[in-house]
């Protein structure tokens, strides 16, 4: 354990929160910065674009099954939209993967991280609605009314809280 020298300013530093949080302690050239932020971003694509692909192909083999016929003209619509939503959310969520491929070894990851961060937050926002409008859908099925409003009115505040209101709060 290394003795604490308190006329150290870079130990008091270390030990004040604010300061902590206003400075990133890594040693790290802005180049290293960049590949890391890259790779983190890259990594959480993989995760939301493989859960979005699941959707997006769930909802694509639905027309041709035969109780979607007997939906009714609102829950083809809720259909449409989740279904719109999700190929929006695969098109955000696999668009840093496209600008990556296209602007490879050009020395751009700074302006590349920078879009892919908002491709992947409006991603994420979209993902979250495609599937509040499939539960719609889906209780509407089995539930009428209230309940299935209810239930889809949760399912949000849960995406709204877990994925924005509470990351939020902590940045």
């Amino acid at each position: 354990m290394r003795p604490e020298r308190p006329s150290d300013p870079q130990d008091r530093a270390s030990r004040d929160p604010q300061d902590r949080a206003s400075r990133d302690p890594r040693d790290e050239s802005e180049a290293q910065r960049d590949d890391r932020n890259l790779a983190e971003l890259l990594q959480e694509l993989r995760i939301s674009g493989l859960g979005v692909q699941v959707l997006f192909g769930f909802l694509l083999s639905l027309p041709f099954t035969a109780r979607f016929a007997r939906l009714s003209q609102g829950q083809h619509d809720l259909y449409l939209t989740s279904l719109v939503l999700s190929a929006v959310a695969t098109a955000l969520l696999l668009g840093p993967v496209a600008y990556h491929r296209i602007v490879f070894r050009r020395r751009q990851k700074e302006p590349l991280v920078r879009a892919a961060s908002v491709m992947a937050t409006l991603g994420l926002a979209a993902v979250g609605l495609a599937i509040c409008a499939a539960v719609l859908l889906a209780t509407t099925t089995v539930a009428t009314g209230l309940p299935a409003g209810l239930i889809t009115a949760f399912v949000a505040v849960m995406f709204v809280g877990l994925w924005f209101a509470f990351p939020l709060t902590r940045r």
